[in-house]
């Protein structure tokens, strides 16, 4: 009996699509008891230390004791810093929300008090493990609400934490930004949300010493376009690099261009490894008319432009850019990590200012 190849073919895709469907909800099953079984241990860790009047902190003889006898008992995984993350994932989270699939993390940030917070099993014990290093309010919960929305990997949010994503977008609103960033992480319904000052690099790998042309960066940021999209924020669509235009027989190109989804549409990006001059913004505003004229097609937005340079005069931008009617936004990159603590301290200023 002869078997069509495409019904097999398809019989195949089935029983594949099934099998990582089971395994994925395996995962996630082991993952949501996981972080359940590490709650409750805090909590009885927590429970103890109050009928006993301890009040003990990290590292007393409790933890010791505890890790050494359970270790003996059952095996690894009770190390004593891992049994301070458990006895803190209770202190930062003492209500525990059994939701599978439904509203994911739900917070009430109410100034710095943690005992409102309550924990969902959406996210692994590697991110709440993760969440839990950090020490202010506002940025864990941005960074959990942000994670949940865009589905980063344990290593996606890491890196974003790293770079100090929350502090980078805080600084370019008012307090009421910074809370609604806590709230609901960070929503993109203007090109002015697309903006982040400065671009983190790191990923690249580039000594800070060493010049690099505009060409190499730019090559150097499409072999690690995964992450650049990551830095780049939700919603970019990568179409081209040194995209050819032709205006009256005379070819431009255009370094960088990507399509919004969310915002619908193009996005041009023009890399500068020194500071920006003039001349440029008057080439983005070419570039930008043109595609409005020329590659915008119906329900396309007018396009955005963003000059990423090395860095940048607050009256040239602003005098360049007097008079236009062209969205264009002016940046600075860097090929290392910001420091935490200073964006930290200028973001209490916000707070505190407002």
């Amino acid at each position: 009996m002869k078997i069509s190849k495409t019904r097999y073919h398809k019989l195949l895709d089935n029983i594949g699509s099934t099998l990582q469907r089971a395994r994925e909800n395996a995962t996630k099953a082991v993952n949501n008891e996981l972080v359940k079984a590490n709650w409750e241990i805090g909590q009885y860790i927590v429970e103890y230390e109050q009928r006993g009047k301890e009040r003990a902190e990290y590292g007393t003889q409790l933890l010791v004791n505890l890790s050494r006898d359970l270790k003996t008992k059952y095996g690894k995984g009770f190390s004593r810093s891992n049994l301070q993350l458990m006895r803190q994932f209770y202190i930062v989270y003492p209500k525990f929300q059994k939701v599978f699939g439904k509203s994911p993390i739900r917070q009430t940030l109410s100034g710095k008090s943690q005992k409102s917070q309550t924990v969902s099993v959406v996210l692994s014990w590697s991110h709440y493990a993760e969440l839990l290093t950090i020490s202010d309010d506002l940025a864990r919960s941005f960074y959990e609400k942000q994670t949940i929305k865009d589905n980063w990997s344990f290593r996606e949010m890491k890196r974003q934490i790293d770079s100090a994503l929350f502090q980078r977008l805080a600084l370019s609103t008012d307090k009421k930004g910074v809370l609604a960033l806590a709230e609901k992480g960070h929503e993109i319904a203007t090109p002015n949300d697309l903006i982040k000052n400065p671009y983190v690099w790191e990923f690249l790998d580039l000594p800070k010493d060493k010049l690099i042309k505009e060409r190499g960066l730019e090559k150097k940021l499409v072999e690690n376009i995964q992450q650049f999209l990551l830095e780049l924020g939700k919603g970019f669509s990568f179409v081209g690099k040194q995209y050819k235009i032709t205006v009256d027989n005379e070819h431009h190109y255009i370094d960088l261009v990507f399509y919004h989804r969310i915002l619908k549409c193009f996005v041009l990006i023009d890399l500068k490894t020194r500071k920006v001059k003039h001349q440029d913004i008057g080439q983005m505003n070419f570039y930008l008319n043109y595609f409005k004229g020329e590659e915008n097609t119906e329900g396309d937005n007018e396009p955005i432009g963003i000059i990423i340079a090395a860095d940048k005069h607050e009256f040239t931008v602003k005098y360049a850019m007097g008079g236009l009617t062209n969205r264009i936004f002016i940046s600075k990159y860097q090929l290392y990590l910001p420091d935490p603590k200073v964006l930290e301290e200028k973001v209490k200023e916000i707070l505190e200012n407002n």
